[in-house]
């Protein structure tokens, strides 16, 4: 029995591509969510404190010893050097972890979905899940800086500078095997997704 097709979903702060993520869940796809493997990680006794506290020092955690994430936000988006340092650390222990949940989920799922937000910026992770194809949710920066401030965890002037250190707009889109452009309803998007889960899993409509 082949293997079933491995989507990675991606796009910039506030595209919407949790949505995306979460309308193919509903489809009956199995979700590997790259930044809940990155908060196991990084909480308290995660495989990535050790090395995080040597690379950066102890100020970087929390009082229970968990990566204190606005600290080191702080510290990535001011010195591309330390987030390079952080990626180093990070990125390997993500993908291991990814490949592990990929090959106890693809038994009984007819879709894998790898939700990667940074993928345009760590393009060795798609040789490193075998990735059929990369679906960009896109919508234009002013959409995304909108939706981001709406959520209130972030002020303006933060989230540009989240946006200002994601890969622009076009480097993300030049990657894409697939695009949904989410500048509509969640219903016109569900329907992009209908569309885009019957291409991926042909088998399920018969």
């Amino acid at each position: 029995m082949p293997r079933p097709a491995r989507i990675a979903v991606t796009g910039g702060v506030g595209s919407g591509k949790s949505t995306v993520v979460a309308l193919l869940a509903e489809l009956g796809a199995a979700i590997i969510d790259s930044d809940a493997i990155a908060h196991e990680l990084t909480a308290p006794g995660g495989l990535a404190i050790d090395p995080i506290r040597e690379a950066f020092g102890a100020w970087v955690l929390d009082e229970r010893g968990a990566l204190d994430r606005a600290r080191m936000r702080t510290l990535v988006f001011s010195d591309s050097r330390q987030r390079l340092r952080l990626e180093a650390i990070l990125h390997p222990l993500i993908r291991e972890r990814g490949l592990a949940l990929a090959r106890q989920r693809e038994a009984t799922a007819p879709l894998l979905v790898f939700e990667i937000p940074l993928l345009t910026e760590a393009r060795a992770i798609r040789r490193s899940f075998e990735l059929d194809r990369i679906l960009v949710v896109d919508c234009p920066t002013s959409v995304q800086l909108a939706r981001a401030c709406a959520r209130g965890t972030m002020s303006q002037e933060q989230v540009r500078a989240v946006i200002a250190s994601q890969a622009p707009r076009w480097q993300r889109l030049a990657i894409a095997d697939d695009v949904v452009c989410n500048m509509d309803s969640l219903e016109a998007l569900r329907e992009r997704v209908a569309r885009l889960w019957s291409s991926y899993c042909p088998a399920e409509l018969v």
